[in-house]
């Protein structure tokens, strides 16, 4: 029998701090070579596109892909997670779940890389995503001040007003991206921007910066000065970056990054990565892999098999 879970089941059954722990477990198998990881393909078509993406985690007892559909304004998500066995264990709507796990694996590489344990964080986007990077860096760090910008100053209120209710954090709507940016330990950008959102000159020397919105080669959120300065560049997969992060795409293009200085995450969390002597700033760019879908799915899935009755159905046993 095969679970079918909808976004509501998901919002009722997902945790932020077991999706975290899956996204770590699944980078360090993949650090390790022990999962794969497919990057996303995308197919054009009249009107709209497809992008597919997919992904084996033994640890996790699962192999499966992610499918979704951009049509007219609206995403389709969709999590097909299998048994190693090849049996169908699960079809989940996972829009939702793709929010946490974005946001679980920007927690991630935070701890992983060293990001220090109390800290002042900007959040540049107000969007979908954004509550999600808020809300998994509060269980990694403790955030002594969280900094939000957007360009519209109604939503930047509401979205501060909530993100204070919700996690308990002072929060300041901030009047720029620069007044936000300045002085603070942490830098997330969520932005489906084609320009720069931050200047480099900004930074403190040794903030760790996670570009999360720049998972398309026409999307820029930090410039390549920024990209140049860094001490150090991590990617969630270099295949996938090369194809799709605008960000290093076009740093590298201006002459001013290598592919060769990129560093995996997998590799961080396996702990194959020897951490510099001296602080300096570290970029994280996140474009989101199949696997973290996997890694959020087995901890719903589990959920959803322990509170018991959701839908089920007899297919592909």
């Amino acid at each position: 029998m095969a679970l079918i879970l909808r976004e509501s089941d998901v919002q009722d059954l997902i945790e932020m701090d077991e999706v975290i722990a899956a996204v770590e477990s699944a980078m360090r198998e993949l650090g390790e070579g022990e999962a794969h990881n497919e990057p996303r393909r995308r197919a054009f078509a009249p009107g709209g596109l497809l992008n597919v993406m997919f992904a084996s985690f033994p640890g996790g007892k699962c192999t499966g892909l992610k499918a979704y559909t951009v049509s007219n304004g609206r995403v389709r998500f969709l999590v097909s997670m299998f048994r190693l066995d090849g049996s169908l264990e699960a079809l989940i709507e996972s829009d939702f779940m793709g929010a946490y796990r974005t946001g679980a694996a920007t927690a991630v590489a935070a701890r992983a890389l060293g990001a220090p344990a109390s800290a002042t964080v900007a959040l540049i986007g107000t969007g979908w995503q954004a509550s999600t990077q808020a809300l998994a860096l509060s269980r990694v760090l403790e955030i002594k001040e969280l900094r939000v910008y957007s360009r519209s100053e109604e939503k930047r209120a509401l979205f501060a007003a909530e993100q204070q209710e919700q996690l308990g954090v002072k929060t300041v709507d901030s009047a720029s991206a620069e007044a936000a940016v300045r002085g603070a330990d942490v830098v997330v950008t969520v932005t489906t921007s084609h320009e720069p959102v931050l200047d480099a000159s900004w930074l403190e020397p040794s903030a760790f910066v996670a570009a999360v919105g720049s998972n398309y080669r026409n999307r820029v959120e930090v410039p390549p000065e920024l990209v140049e300065r860094a001490q150090t560049v991590v990617v969630d997969q270099l295949g996938a970056a090369q194809l799709e992060c605008g960000d290093l795409i076009h740093a590298a293009e201006a002459g001013r990054f290598d592919w060769g200085q990129a560093v995996e995450l997998g590799a961080v969390v396996a702990g194959r990565w020897e951490r510099p002597d001296k602080p300096g700033i570290t970029l994280f760019e996140s474009h989101g892999l199949a696997i973290w879908d996997l890694a959020a799915a087995t901890t719903v899935v589990a959920a959803a098999h322990k509170r018991g009755g959701y839908e089920e159905i007899e297919f592909l046993n």
